[in-house]
């Protein structure tokens, strides 16, 4: 890693020899010869050090100090000063100064203090790297998937959440539009803020809007005491605005004044409320036949849009299903006090033909219903429910009497292969078998798809 440092000096000998230096020292090196200009470049960013005089007119090495340690905490500064400013120097350090050192400089000791001054900046920066990929870790652990699909979705989150934009997350149902949601708030800077779901489907209008508006006391019967809505509670964090397609036209004008002037009015009251809220909504409709139906406001599906998140259906990413069905039945193995080891050929087989309409949520379903019921060490096609069992139906292969066990392998495997559209990874799981023992066996019967 090449570092970049900052020498903030008035006399332009010092401030030049110094920056001559640390440039053959194998350093990207910036100067100035004022605190003003210092400050200016350091608000630029890519500044890994700051060496600055003490004493210099206008804005001194005190205040420049001040401001990094207030602004930039991680950033080194060494002070450079006269005898006759020891004590101010001294001062310098109990104030968040790496080091100081007097004038005439001795430039071997300068070298050492900034070499081990970017050693610490550098494990700083290590141990910050490696904190965040812990949180992004943690904050995606839910979002099970190693498919293309969920890691350009995974990448997307990545790169969004700590935005202040609105997100919109389309799919179909039981996809974990939720999920998405949860993890943009997870990695964003709102994360120590609340994050506030509300399921606009399962409610009425006039349930919504008070529930996201909040009411006054009186403001319709049954309203005894003042309640604070949704937006209100989400204050400095995220809400969660789950099947926004179903609102009605009134409760969509109140949600675009939110997100345009960031105000509202709780149900039943004049005053103004203002409110800093990031929001994320999520549909299973398609919103842009809904604007065109007029169902929908155009000018909120803009507001709401200015990211989308798209999640692919479980049918579009069936590589994720045996990690899925992995850790479902880790979660329901624990749940039932059982120690089923896995999925047997046979029953796989029909959950990888099965299409998934009700997608992760269905496959959950399943994984649990078919715990429950298995009574062996193995998940058998009878233990799944019957319809995921009955996708399996127009792939039953019947093997005339008297055939070879080797001509039976064969023919299982040719047509296991076909029925997967020639994905041996895929084959290989739903058979039982490993890829490379595939590989052999389609190689010794000079069977070659030519396709992976």
């Amino acid at each position: 890693m090449k570092f970049t440092l900052l020498i903030i000096d008035d006399e332009k000998n010092i401030r030049e020899g110094l920056a001559a230096n640390f440039e053959l020292e194998g350093y990207d090196v910036k100067t100035a010869a004022t605190g003003e200009e210092g400050l200016a470049l350091i608000e630029k960013g890519d500044i890994d050090l700051v060496i600055t005089d003490l004493r210099m007119p206008g804005i001194s090495g005190e205040k420049v100090l001040a401001k990094v340690t207030a602004e930039t905490p991680g950033i080194p500064v060494i002070i450079l000063t006269g005898h006759g400013s020891i004590d101010s120097a001294v001062d310098a350090m109990r104030h968040g100064a790496y080091d100081f050192l007097t004038k005439p400089l001795n430039l071997d000791q300068l070298t050492m203090i900034v070499k081990r001054a970017l050693e610490s900046r550098e494990m700083s920066l290590q141990h910050q790297q490696l904190k965040k990929e812990l949180e992004d870790s943690s904050a995606l652990k839910g979002m099970i998937g190693k498919s293309s699909p969920m890691q350009k979705v995974q990448a997307m989150i990545r790169k969004v959440a700590d935005s202040k934009a609105s997100v919109l997350i389309t799919g179909e149902s039981g996809v974990g539009k939720e999920l998405v949601a949860n993890a943009i708030h997870s990695l964003s800077s709102r994360r120590n803020n609340s994050f506030i779901k509300v399921h606009c489907a399962a409610l009425s209008e006039t349930l919504l809007e008070s529930e996201l508006f909040g009411h006054e006391k009186g403001a319709f019967t049954g309203a005894d005491r003042l309640k604070k809505g949704r937006f209100e509670l989400a204050h400095g964090g995220t809400i969660f605005l789950d099947e926004i397609g179903e609102i009605n036209q009134n409760v969509q004008i109140k949600i675009l004044r939110v997100l345009q002037e960031h105000k509202f009015e709780r149900v039943g009251g004049e005053q103004t409320l203002d409110v800093d809220v990031r929001v994320v909504a999520a549909t299973n409709r398609v919103l842009e036949d809904e604007v065109k139906e007029g169902r929908f406001r155009e000018d909120l599906y803009y507001r709401l849009n200015v990211i989308h998140i798209h999640v692919p259906p479980l049918r579009e990413r069936k590589d994720d299903i045996p990690l899925l069905m992995s850790s479902f039945l880790d979660e329901f193995n624990r749940e039932n006090g059982k120690n089923i080891s896995g999925v047997d050929g046979r029953a796989k087989a029909a959950i990888f033909k099965y299409n998934w309409p009700g997608n992760i949520r269905e496959l959950r379903n399943c994984m649990e219903s078919a715990v429950v019921m298995c009574s062996g060490e193995e998940i058998t096609l009878e233990d799944l429910p019957p319809s995921v069992r009955c996708s399996s139906e127009s792939d039953m292969l019947s093997l005339p009497l008297g055939i070879t066990l080797d001509e039976a392998e064969k023919l299982i495997i040719k047509e296991t292969l076909a029925m997967n559209s020639n994905n041996k990874s895929k084959t290989a799981e739903v058979l039982g078998i490993g890829r490379k023992t595939l590989h052999r066996k389609l190689s010794e019967w000079g069977i070659d798809t030519g396709e992976e």
